[in-house]
């Protein structure tokens, strides 16, 4: 009955470390292919836009994918307006895959605490009976 308590005519269960593994592996595997995605897009754009080897172009993709910025400077106008909407893009696409490879760690501890705030207002009302 560890994971497990009685609330209000239903039971409340903490999933099982098999299910919370296949979901961490799920979030991992969806945001990598997230990252190989935007890398894809950036070094693609990077190459034939801003006229770069296809290594800098990757590395220019994943600088800015990351946040920390450009490493080669764009000549061309093609190449200054990619790498505008690129960073723009990156920007938001960063934080949402952050946020799901981390989701199912966040909602494990979320629902554990869940279950801990109801044991003890279990236990506290039954020690007032």
């Amino acid at each position: 009955m560890k994971n497990q308590i009685q609330h209000s005519g239903s039971i409340l269960k903490l999933h099982s470390k098999k299910h919370f593994v296949k979901n961490l592996t799920r979030s991992f595997l969806i945001g990598s292919g997230l990252i190989i995605f935007s890398l894809g897009i950036g070094g693609i754009g990077y190459h034939f836009f801003g006229n770069l080897d296809w290594l800098s172009a990757f590395l220019n993709a994943s600088m800015i994918l990351t946040g920390m910025g450009p490493v080669d400077p764009m000549i061309s106008s093609a190449g200054k307006i990619f790498a505008i909407f690129y960073s723009l893009f990156s920007g938001v696409t960063f934080l949402i895959i952050v946020g799901i490879i981390f989701a199912p760690i966040y909602q494990r501890f979320l629902h554990k605490f869940h279950l801990d705030i109801y044991t003890s207002a279990q236990e506290n009302i039954e020690d007032k009976e």
